[in-house]
């Protein structure tokens, strides 16, 4: 099949939404510092460790994502050298901010803690199987994508000229909470993305948590889980629109920890499209316990976006949380755009 051909039925599935939903202003700085990042990263790499992290740009395993512990196409770092690995790391500073560079490292060190909980009864932990893959070639002028994955953090990047789409972005953390003796103890990674959506439940009245609360008992695992393309979820929950000044205020605080992981460019990006697609169409929905400890979930769905948290596993000690973007996912808002611009028919 021709790459133009291909490309076509890649795209073709959001080809028609992406009319109309919006792609977000463009993000020059963070295409070409990615571009950059990946071209010397790339150039530090042995022939052989180069074959494994530079794959096709077309083809499947581009959107062949997960979040649990396994083995991953792509160069590992645990295969790279102290520059290599400086390098890689250099890569993911240019999707994420400060805070969100942060939870990811810190993600990666929790499989420290695993191994110690699971005393070699559960699977290979390693703080280094986090894997590396371009997809490809890195430059101003192609379409091209970036992965950085392994066990509770994924990143999923595609740039097309000065745009970039960052998602799906995965953040999980097990233990939630480290509670067992070792120097991580006390460590809550994601403990911003619980305070914030348990203040903003708060300060619900009773006739907004009862629109807001869908089910007493919280699933088992995020919906969108590993899939590939997502659709919508049923609408139930409480609308941006039925909130009073200081709850819009609180809802934008917790939206605002989710995109503030991104480089600040990236953030804005993501909310602008947020805001272009309408503030008013979002709604919240809560499932589960509001006891703290207890097993809770939550999701914030609008137009072009939707966030999901869990913890429930583990004795709701275990969460799992999503960006998702209905047509931009793995760009493919920006592949429908390419296609567009080339005129060509497959």
């Amino acid at each position: 099949m021709k790459p133009l051909a291909l490309l076509f039925l890649l795209a073709l599935p959001v080809l028609a939404l992406s009319m109309l939903t919006p792609l977000g202003p463009k993000t020059p700085r963070s295409a070409r510092s990615m571009s950059q990042a990946a071209s010397r990263f790339l150039a530090s790499l042995t022939p052989a460790q180069r074959t494994r992290a530079s794959l096709p740009f077309l083809g499947d395993e581009r959107e062949n994502w997960h979040f649990v512990p396994i083995e991953r196409r792509g160069l590992p770092l645990s295969a790279m050298d102290s520059s290599q690995r400086t390098l890689a790391l250099t890569l993911l500073k240019t999707a994420l901010s400060k805070d969100g560079q942060q939870k990811a490292e810190t993600i990666m060190a929790l499989e420290d803690v695993l191994k110690a909980i699971e005393k070699g009864s559960g699977p290979v932990r390693d703080r280094d199987a986090y894997f590396v893959t371009v997809f490809g070639t890195p430059d101003e002028k192609s379409v091209w994508g970036w992965r950085i994955e392994g066990h509770h953090f994924s990143l999923n990047v595609t740039v097309k000229g000065e745009q970039v789409s960052s998602t799906p972005l995965f953040f999980g953390s097990n233990p939630a909470e480290v509670r067992i003796e070792h120097p991580m103890k006390g460590i809550k990674v994601l403990k911003a993305e619980e305070e914030a959506a348990r203040v903003f439940l708060g300060s619900l009245s009773d006739e907004q948590r009862t629109m807001a609360v869908i089910d007493k008992i919280a699933p088992n695992d995020i919906f969108s889980h590993e899939k590939r393309q997502i659709i919508p979820l049923d609408n139930q929950g409480l609308s941006a629109s039925a909130l009073t000044k200081s709850q819009t205020a609180l809802l934008r605080k917790l939206i605002g920890i989710y995109a503030g992981s991104m480089a600040p460019e990236l953030a804005k990006a993501r909310l602008t499209k947020m805001e272009t697609a309408g503030w008013e169409k979002l709604v919240f929905a809560w499932a589960g316990s509001a006891t703290r400890g207890e097993k809770h979930y939550y999701r914030i769905q609008g137009p072009t976006l939707l966030i999901e948290y869990d913890n429930t596993q583990n004795d709701a000690n275990h969460v799992h949380s999503v960006w998702r973007d209905f047509s931009g996912d793995f760009g493919r808002d920006l592949l429908a755009e390419h296609l567009s611009e080339s005129h060509t028919s497959p």
